[in-house]
């Protein structure tokens, strides 16, 4: 696979990026099934889930849609993120990413999915229906 012609598919489902205190624990509504980010640091614990389990006090940005790259990736690889997140950018595209052991999760805002999709397919790459 090389990164200059990757394949993406869109998760089926609406995320949530959260932030909560650096000393909270972790909810029980951040876990359930499928893609989930919990990452914790000395100023913050950021969640990423299903944004139809988080509370509605959460401090949170709401209507993410999550491409997933087709993996595994191997750690070797330079320029996977920048041939994903340089055409975003250029198209004005905010991009939310998630870096796991085997791939790699671009969020993108929902109203955007759609030029997202075309943006990263006139840059090369495949998104799957």
């Amino acid at each position: 696979m090389s990164w200059d012609s990757l394949t993406l598919a869109f998760l089926p489902d609406r995320y949530a990026v959260c932030r909560l205190g650096a000393d909270d624990a972790v909810p029980d509504w951040a876990y359930s099934r499928g893609f989930v980010s919990i990452t914790r640091t000395q100023e913050e614990l950021s969640i990423v889930c299903l944004q139809d389990r988080v509370p509605p006090d959460v401090t949170c940005q709401r209507d993410w849609r999550c491409l997933k790259v087709d993996g595994p990736l191997d750690f070797a690889q330079t320029g996977v993120l920048a041939s994903l997140a340089g055409p975003l950018a250029d198209a004005g595209i905010p991009v939310f990413v998630v870096s796991t052991y085997d791939t790699d999760y671009l969020l993108v805002p929902e109203p955007h999915a759609t030029r997202a999709a075309e943006v990263l397919t006139d840059a090369g790459h495949r998104i799957l229906p």
